[in-house]
């Protein structure tokens, strides 16, 4: 897939002589719209000038199969915006749309307020320049070294050896490899390899990154920290970033904002910590059953309907109502026993988000009811799991 994306982000770079990556205010420049080579504004969305992506009812499909069936999506400028979804969701086709390498049957790609999806090669040669791809498997030459492949977009350009070769080393110093600049791919780590990728992706100072499911192959310390990389350029740099993974701990980590697809829908969208705290479709909730707060398997295999010695209640909190006292202010004002049985409060994005399960001896409805009426009452969502025999 590189040689072609690559290959056809080929031709002679718009935006001018570069600047120094060191000059954050400068490198913040990258983030503006390129014209085409007229200068001509025509098919520019004026009003979406700070949308650096948008997606309009897009639809592709193969055969019987519909990748992409009616996405709608935004990306603002200088946000990490993550797409998540289970394999056969419909997240390569949509990247590859953004890119130019797939077409949709219907609907418009949007980058930078130019609509991409009708153009033809030579118009969107200028265009991929200013999308930078980081792969899962990393893509590098084998044969040339640490260098030359950060500085191969600058080469397929045509810019001088002396100039690719300086871009190279203050992107290498940028991703912590600078006494890597001779080495071959070979002898570097995984984690290495992508830092390499991650650099040859900013080689021509895009307005967006692409990152396809860019830490899957790598070991979780090593993904921690390609994160914390990728952050760190988004935080420096203004960099907008679209991230395609299936893991929702990687969402979590670095996204401002999720979009959840699933059969070629988007089916949920929003602020990381509003979608953790209040899921609203069935894949979103499985998506993120390994990262939130579980019953554990020795209590739940003991629920059952009707009637028991104790009601299991879930209870869901985030934001203000996480940061309330709030246990302690249930048992002072409905009076009657109940204990809590697993769960905690985590935080993302800054914000408090918890899950509690709590165990309500007897079988006494009204009392059950004034304890779900009081939770609600202070902004928590609550749930009845069901009933077990004894004290679990």
């Amino acid at each position: 897939m590189i040689g072609a994306w690559l290959a056809e982000a080929g031709g002679p770079l718009l935006s001018g002589p570069p600047t120094h990556l060191r000059t954050v205010e400068a490198d913040k420049d990258m983030n503006q719209h390129v014209t085409a080579e007229t200068g001509d504004p025509v098919g520019i969305d004026s009003a979406r000038r700070e949308d650096v992506v948008r997606l309009v009812n897009l639809k592709r499909r193969f055969g019987a199969t519909a990748a992409l069936d009616g996405v709608s999506l935004t990306v603002q400028k200088g946000e990490i915006l993550g797409i998540i979804g289970r394999s056969g969701a419909g997240k390569s086709t949509l990247i590859r749309c953004l890119n130019g390498l797939e077409r949709p049957d219907s609907g418009k790609v949007f980058i930078e307020g130019r609509e991409i999806s009708r153009l033809g090669e030579r118009d969107l040669q200028p265009l991929r320049r200013r999308i930078g791809m980081v792969f899962q498997h990393f893509n590098l030459l084998s044969a040339k070294t640490v260098e030359d492949n950060v500085a191969l977009p600058l080469k397929i350009e045509g810019r001088p050896r002396a100039e690719r070769l300086a871009r190279a080393a203050e992107l290498l110093q940028l991703v912590g490899l600078s006494e890597k600049a001779k080495a071959y791919p070979a002898s570097l780590s995984g984690g290495q390899k992508q830092r390499v990728g991650i650099a040859r992706a900013l080689a021509a100072r895009p307005a967006l990154l692409l990152s396809d499911e860019a830490t899957s192959a790598l070991d979780p310390e090593t993904t921690r920290s390609i994160l914390a990389l990728l952050k760190d350029i988004n935080a420096r740099l203004g960099l907008t970033i679209l991230l395609i993974t299936h893991e929702m701990e990687v969402i979590r980590s670095i996204a401002d904002r999720v979009a959840v697809i699933d059969a070629g829908r988007i089916v949920e969208e929003g602020a990381v910590w509003q979608v953790f705290a209040n899921p609203k479709s069935e894949i979103t909730s499985s998506l993120l059953g390994g990262i939130r707060p579980q019953l554990p398997p020795e209590i739940a295999s003991q629920l059952a309907a009707g009637e028991g010695a104790e009601t299991i209640l879930r209870i869901d909190v985030a934001g203000e109502a996480a940061r309330r006292p709030l246990l302690s202010e249930l048992s002072a004002s409905v009076p009657g026993p109940f204990r809590l049985v697993h769960g905690g409060i985590d935080h993302v994005q800054q914000q408090p988000v918890g899950t509690l399960f709590v165990a309500i001896p007897g079988s006494d409805a009204a009392h059950l009811a004034a304890v779900i009426a009081f939770l609600k009452d202070r902004g928590a969502r609550t749930e009845v799991l069901g009933h077990v025999a004894g004290s679990v």
